[in-house]
């Protein structure tokens, strides 16, 4: 991990952190992660990008049976490619996948300059599309991420990607002080014994605590300063111009925002939305529901044209 530095810029606090956090990052990839993948690392105007590779490439999949287009996955706030490491090998038996580090997370990319709205962190994204040479891609963003693409496809719609699904995504309605609350109080329960955690899960409405190797990733992960922009909320006149295919997750307990109205407002601005709530499920809906969130990557992703690398 090589430190960063810069106003604005997401950083270690110092070569120790760094150092610290290198190490919680490897032994979480070759613990959760052992299968074959293959690393890149992919300039932009903003730093040097790292994604995982995994699976059939369109070109393969002619010689036998047919693949379909790309998808990849972006992470939530905090995360990395390794949130998706439950979802990767399933993914990837009739799909090439590809794992984004995002930008300005705490993971293995490298930022040099500052990503200050919306507008930036999509361009952040189409730079990234267009390095890694796909079209007629399958794009999934959890939280964040789901911002990100959102942002992405309103500036920059197009061939890349020809379908979205958003997994309980920001930026649809404000966040409000019960999010918070259940951030500090995942946070805390994540701290406490391993045998006090399923019941603490459980009472704070967020299985992503039991994922005992990425809290400690997300232990190791406390001394890097964040400088990402926060979600803010789209607009009924950016959300009314979305053309792309989309799917949308949402965690009807999420602490996020207001799920029903979030509903209500995509079914009345959006026609090329479809949405989904997801009974007892909270914000944290890819470790409280896999196999539904499996299931619906894969059925848009089957629904959208099959992708080519250029």
């Amino acid at each position: 991990m090589r430190m960063r530095a810069g106003e604005g810029v997401g950083e270690f606090k110092d070569r120790r952190s760094a150092e610290r956090y290198g190490a919680a990052y490897q032994r979480a990839l070759a613990e959760l992660w052992p299968g074959p993948r293959t690393a890149v690392d992919l300039p932009t105007s903003h730093g040097t990008t790292r994604v995982y590779r995994v699976g059939p490439t369109a070109e393969e999949g002619e010689a036998a049976e047919a693949v379909g287009g790309p998808i990849v996955l972006l992470p939530g706030s905090g995360g990395n490619a390794l949130m998706w490491h439950r979802y990767v090998d399933r993914l990837a038996r009739r799909h090439e996948v590809i794992a984004v580090d995002t930008l300005g997370e705490p993971g293995a990319s490298v930022q040099r300059a500052p990503i200050a709205d919306g507008l930036a962190g999509a361009g952040w994204l189409e730079e990234l599309l267009g390095a890694l040479e796909v079209t007629g891609a399958h794009l999934v963003g959890c939280s964040y991420g789901g911002w990100l693409a959102l942002h992405h496809q309103l500036r920059h719609p197009g061939p890349r990607v020809a379908s979205l699904t958003l997994v309980d995504p920001a930026g649809l309605g404000p966040i409000g002080f019960r999010f918070y609350a259940w951030l500090i109080g995942g946070g805390l329960a994540a701290l406490a014994p391993q045998a006090l955690r399923p019941g603490l899960a459980r009472l704070v409405g967020n299985s992503a605590i039991l994922e005992g190797e990425l809290m400690r990733l997300m232990r190791a992960s406390m001394g890097y300063r964040r400088a990402l922009p926060m979600a803010t909320t789209l607009t009924d006149e950016q959300l009314a111009t979305l053309r792309t295919p989309t799917l949308v997750l949402l965690g009807a307990r999420s602490a996020l925002h207001d799920a029903p109205a979030v509903a209500a407002r995509l079914a009345r601005l959006v026609p090329a939305v479809t949405v989904e709530l997801v009974p007892g499920a909270g914000h944290a809906l890819p470790p409280d529901r896999p196999e539904l969130v499996l299931d619906r990557i894969l059925t848009m992703a089957a629904r959208g044209p099959a992708g080519r690398r250029s």
